[in-house]
């Protein structure tokens, strides 16, 4: 069976995105596979804020991400939303700690034109109910604070959400609301996070709270987590919305850790031979260490690395005490700029050829003494060569005018072959600027009278 993406489009399908108001939101990344739905009959559905619940598709109805059904409850039925189907759902449960021996619902029906008028009916009662039951709740000299109302889908049950630092016995609380909404009442005690989680905003960040999009689980968090950070201990900048530490400031604490390994103590002091350090503040991410001459306040602050700081501790360990805290300076040449226009200039083909010429002209010179030396001696064999291949047949010639044995005119050195005289008996002739040269024999004379 061939599979087609179901948008059409070409690319990947965004079944698995499910709508960005939906709180603890799950992408489903196994959606686009073919029978992913049928693999499993657990579905997840989602009620008012953060409440989540799975129920079993016993009537085996074609769930998609979105579908809002009417779920069994008690009593009557409650009205919430898919979030998740197919093989993510068993995942989802693990994750959310539910036993298997636990009872689980099933999904009735989808959700029809008349459950949908009960239910927004039931949702426009809530916050008139909630702050009606803040009154009741200080009339009655309770210590708690109810955060939020949740009717059910047919309006035949409300959760009432409430905080309190310790026990309260809300017995006569319960008698009072039920006869004032004439519904089954249920409390539910949550923590202030919880409460953050379903009321949702934006935190200092920028962004969404973390416990209103995607956090179920929330660890506690310890001022420890602010002093390993080096965070001002500022209860203003520490809290977030729920009024109590941020949950942020957990996510960084083990890196932070793990650096501090590489840092020194702050008990060790550090000598040399003008004054005692003593540790004043750290940049642990970076890897710098500030020392101040002073215990209480900075004096002649000195910021060195943590690699040279322990350098210094092993020296005071043996006795010596260095100059300076700061490493020796090693000077290094000045790096050049480099011209990132330099690619799109007209003449930068220009200094490769004035290169060229400069190597050309080095090639005739001899590059130290030894290569003058080696050139010198290879002269005279050559000049012996070339006095061998052209030494003319004509012997007389050269020693006539004086010339030195190996030495040729300019025009047998070319040609490497002896003149020829012409039939006439005179000489070729010769190239223009040079002289003539004497007749070592003399020319034979014709004694014949024209008479």
């Amino acid at each position: 069976m061939d599979f087609k993406l179901t948008n059409g489009s070409g690319r990947l399908s965004a079944k698995g995105c499910g709508r960005q108001d939906n709180k603890l939101n799950t992408y489903d990344w196994l959606a686009d596979i073919p029978a992913g739905e049928e693999a499993g009959d657990m579905v997840e559905v989602q009620f008012k804020n953060t409440r989540k619940g799975y129920y079993k598709n016993s009537n085996k109805l074609k769930l998609e991400k979105g579908d809002i059904v009417a779920v069994e409850a008690s009593p009557g039925h409650d009205i919430g939303t898919v979030t998740l189907t197919g093989r993510l759902v068993p995942l989802q449960m693990k994750k959310a700690n539910l036993k298997p021996d636990a009872e689980i619902r099933r999904i009735y029906r989808k959700a029809k034109p008349v459950d949908l008028e009960k239910y927004a009916e039931a949702k426009a009662k809530e916050h008139d109910t909630m702050i009606r039951s803040r009154q009741i709740a200080a009339r009655l000299k309770l210590n708690m604070k109810i955060g939020d109302v949740e009717y059910q889908g047919d309006g035949n049950k409300a959760i009432f959400y409430y905080i309190a630092d310790e026990r309260v016995d809300f017995r006569q609380l319960i008698k009072v609301l039920a006869e004032a909404f004439h519904v089954r009442i249920e409390m539910k005690q949550i923590g202030a996070r919880q409460e953050a989680g379903r009321i949702g905003g934006i935190g200092p960040c920028g962004r969404e709270l973390c416990c209103a999009t995607w956090m179920t689980n929330f660890v506690s968090v310890s001022t420890n987590a602010a002093r390993i950070q080096d965070i001002s201990l500022n209860p203003q900048k520490l809290a977030g919305q729920c009024a109590k530490l941020k949950c942020c400031l957990n996510y960084e604490v083990d890196a932070y850790v793990e650096c501090t390994k590489r840092m020194p103590s702050r008990e060790i002091t550090l000598e040399t031979k003008d004054a005692t350090f003593y540790y004043f503040k750290a940049d642990i991410l970076k890897g710098q260490v500030s020392y101040s001459t002073d215990k209480n306040f900075a004096a002649n602050l000195v910021t060195i690395t943590g690699r040279r700081a322990f350098e210094v501790i092993n020296m005071n360990r043996n006795g010596i005490k260095p100059d300076s805290l700061l490493e020796e300076a090693h000077t290094s040449e000045p790096k050049r700029p480099v011209d990132l226009l330099e690619q799109e200039s007209v003449t930068r083909f220009d200094k490769t050829k004035k290169n060229k010429k400069k190597k050309k002209s080095g090639q005739g010179q001899p590059a130290n003494n030894g290569e003058a030396k080696k050139a010198a001696a290879q002269q005279p064999d050559n000049r012996k060569t070339e006095s061998k291949k052209s030494q003319p047949e004509n012997k007389n010639k050269n020693q006539e005018k004086g010339q030195e044995k190996g030495q040729q005119p300019a025009e047998a050195k070319k040609n490497n072959t002896p003149r020829k005289r012409n039939n006439k008996g005179n000489r070729p002739p010769q190239e223009p600027g040079k002289k003539q040269q004497a007749n070592p024999t003399p020319q034979p004379k014709n004694n014949a009278n024209p008479q």
